[in-house]
């Protein structure tokens, strides 16, 4: 078992920055890809940014590249995403997610067995 619990949201306005942490325990963090996805009412959670097990590799989806940036650091089980230059349509709950064991980093939500309860990111305009 994974838990994880995530940090850092809140109210920003636009063009202003957060740092969202996720926090792990009770597993193997460190052999596990880790993930950033964000839903919004009534739509699917939506790959944001991922990192492999060693933080040598690392995705985004098109709409944050350039942006965002996730980094992992295995002594504290923790990964952030840090997000700069925000905009309204970042608004939603952000999620942290543990991937199965794998080497690569995955971005379908279905590839990730354990979830965070969440941390709403709310842009200003």
């Amino acid at each position: 078992q994974v838990q994880l619990v995530e940090s850092g949201g809140g109210l920003v306005q636009t063009g202003g920055s957060l740092r969202l942490s996720c926090a792990a325990s009770g597993g193997s963090f460190s052999s596990r890809a880790m993930g950033w996805f964000r839903q919004t009412p009534g739509k699917e959670r939506e790959f944001v940014a991922g990192i492999n097990r060693s933080g040598g590799n690392t995705r985004y989806s098109d709409s944050v590249k350039g942006r965002f940036a996730i980094s992992r650091d295995n002594t504290k089980n923790t990964v952030y995403l840090q997000m700069n230059s925000l905009k309204p349509e970042d608004t939603a709950v952000y999620y942290c997610g543990a991937a199965t064991p794998r080497t690569y980093v995955p971005i379908t939500p279905f590839a990730y067995d354990y979830w965070g309860q969440g941390t709403q990111v709310t842009v200003s305009s």
